[in-house]
């Protein structure tokens, strides 16, 4: 049995491959920092007696899904039992031509590369008749705000692409899994460590310890989408509630 995920060498994706290496999964992780990626190896060899494969790669190009499938497929000679995309990008600010470059990656990152993962190896494992594939969105799908304009809506349309993909899949015994958590205290926000550690002191952050082990539980259990914390019940309600006029004068005080 083996996983692959994507952004695996740090954050919410190391702590998917400690979980799932704990399940005794042979991994293959994939991000675009070779240090990170010979560190976490390294770690997950000293703590789990499963194979560890890295590869490095910029999964924010059009084509970077292609790339990888035909590295798995053709190079490596492995189709993962698991796909895991959570490779992933943030920033906060009012947009300007010059985040263009940075807008388009994460169009890439978040939708292209994921979309086209989940047909190519989705495809291979209706061949095979099972498999999983667990897409990594955010509350942040049901709160378009300025500032996240294009966060928000790339992880809005990874809910509603995995939640339709989910029916498509499951009549050939491939299982489709969509995320959306709350903040959770890994680099992505690059919080100081001290407000990480009083957000989860205080339940506004998780760790990725707690995510994980439920994203993982809902995954086998065959859930299409899970919003685990309560606060992903009441925050984007509130947020609706809010009139615009006073969402219009938050923005300009903290952009």
């Amino acid at each position: 049995m083996t996983a692959l995920i994507t952004g695996g060498s740090s954050g919410m994706g190391l702590e998917f491959a400690r979980q799932l290496a704990g399940r005794g999964y042979d991994l293959i992780l994939v991000s675009n920092r070779q240090e990170e990626l010979d560190a976490a190896a390294d770690s997950l060899h000293a703590q789990f007696p499963v194979k560890v494969t890295t590869h490095y790669q910029d999964l924010a190009q059009t084509d970077s899904a292609d790339q990888l499938y035909a590295w798995c497929v053709e190079e490596a000679g492995i189709l993962p039992d698991i796909l895991v995309n959570d490779a992933g990008m943030f920033f906060f600010k009012e947009l300007e031509p010059s985040d263009l470059g940075k807008v388009q990656a994460m169009l890439n990152l978040h939708i292209t590369t994921v979309t086209r993962a989940c047909i190519l190896f989705g495809d291979a494992m209706k061949k095979r008749g099972s498999g999983y594939l667990l897409n990594m969105s955010s509350m942040a799908a049901r709160i378009p705000a300025p500032g996240i304009t294009v966060y928000s809506a790339t992880k809005a349309y990874l809910r509603s692409f995995g939640r339709s993909l989910s029916f498509e899949m499951k009549p050939y015994g491939v299982g489709v899994t969509t995320v959306c958590p709350v903040a959770i205290a890994t680099p992505l926000y690059r919080l100081s460590e001290k407000w990480l550690k009083r957000g989860v002191r205080i339940g506004l952050i998780r760790t990725p310890k707690w995510l994980v082990k439920r994203a993982l539980r809902a995954m086998f259990r065959g859930r299409r989408i899970i919003s685990p914390a309560f606060m992903n019940v009441y925050l984007p309600f509130l947020i609706a509630l809010l009139p615009a006029p006073i969402e219009a004068a938050l923005w300009k005080k903290f952009k």
